[in-house]
């Protein structure tokens, strides 16, 4: 799956932001397509450092903060595992991650399975599920050989 298809349009970014009562900003923008760049789920701190080189007095605070934002809105998703800290991913449609625990890569896939799990009914009896995902952990093909 590319992840130039799944992107948001430019004017469907600044949509979603002016819902929210955000401006698209130089640094928001850079942020977000840093995001969409990559060919992997980076990190807050691989994002922070790529941004500064645009924007030198961008502060760590801010990328991190704006992160959240763009995950609170929906723009984006963030993809958390054990022994790791947040990565970040622009798919925002349904799907699942496969995380090698050698090298920490990220490779996403679908699965009609997955999508489809029963949810337990003392689950669905005592909370309110909005969303759930299947995150596998194991040793990716590059590590393995």
């Amino acid at each position: 799956m590319k992840k130039e298809n799944l992107s948001n349009t430019h004017n469907d970014i600044k949509k979603l932001l002016k819902k929210h009562n955000l401006k698209m900003t130089p640094q928001r923008a850079a942020i977000y397509n840093e995001i969409v760049g990559s060919k992997e789920h980076p990190a807050t701190v691989k994002i922070f450092k790529k941004v500064r080189e645009v924007f030198p007095n961008i502060s760590f605070d801010t990328v991190n903060r704006t992160l959240s934002t763009f995950v609170d809105i929906g723009l984006i998703k963030s993809v958390e595992y054990s022994g790791e800290s947040r990565r970040f991913d622009p798919n925002t449609k349904k799907h699942h991650h496969f995380i090698c625990v050698k090298c920490g890569r990220i490779i996403d896939f679908e699965s009609r399975e997955f999508d489809n799990l029963n949810i337990p009914e003392d689950i669905k009896k005592r909370y309110e599920v909005l969303e759930y995902k299947v995150t596998i952990e194991g040793i990716c093909d590059r590590c393995k050989k």
